[in-house]
């Protein structure tokens, strides 16, 4: 069993608006992205995470949204590598739809999960899912988590058991916090 988590998506960015892969690259947040963190802090000023550790992805676009989110309730946001974006490799920075003939692949409020799975010299979902499972295994007592789309998927789709198979099912946006506590997972927006 896995310690009660609340999981954040970072706000969106332009690249996010501009239908690009950013993986390891990044992109600033666009005005949406930063209401869309403003949102999130709204939604945690209701939850007392006394005792919570805040975990943040490295990438500008997670720790900004960290930072807006959380930095009026928190003490100190703490990052980890292991909570970075997937990585697309050759497909860094480029536009989804240039990727995919239309209609071939299945959109979600991530893109097309399918892309990171296909991306020449990327990370894929295996090693994702490695990641996420080590991430998970060693987090030490309740925390807030704040990721990446794909990462935010995996991370989940481990506490549920679900593994690979399960990250058509996780529900994505921006805006949103996932609660995760004994295998069940809610959406607070």
């Amino acid at each position: 069993m896995y310690p009660e988590i609340y999981v954040l998506r970072h706000g969106e960015t332009l690249w996010n608006s501009e239908g690009r892969m950013q993986g390891g690259l990044n992109s600033a947040l666009t005005s949406l992205g930063k209401e869309h963190a403003a949102r999130q802090a709204g939604i945690l000023s209701a939850v007392d995470l006394s005792g919570f550790a805040v975990l943040c992805s490295p990438q500008g676009r997670a720790f900004e949204t960290a930072a807006i989110a959380l930095a009026r309730q928190v003490n100190n946001i703490h990052t980890d590598v292991r909570l970075r974006e997937i990585e697309v490799g050759e497909w860094q920075g480029r536009v989804r739809s240039e990727l995919a003939e239309p209609g071939e692949l299945k959109d979600t409020p991530d893109g097309a999960l399918e892309l990171y799975e296909r991306a020449p010299g990327g990370e894929g979902f295996a090693a994702l899912e490695v990641r996420c499972q080590e991430f998970m295994t060693n987090l030490q007592g309740p925390s807030v988590l704040v990721t990446h789309g794909i990462t935010s998927r995996m991370i989940r789709a481990t506490v549920l058991g679900l593994g690979i198979a399960g990250l058509g099912e996780m529900p994505g946006g921006q805006g949103v916090v996932y609660h995760l506590k004994d295998g069940v997972q809610k959406r607070l927006s």
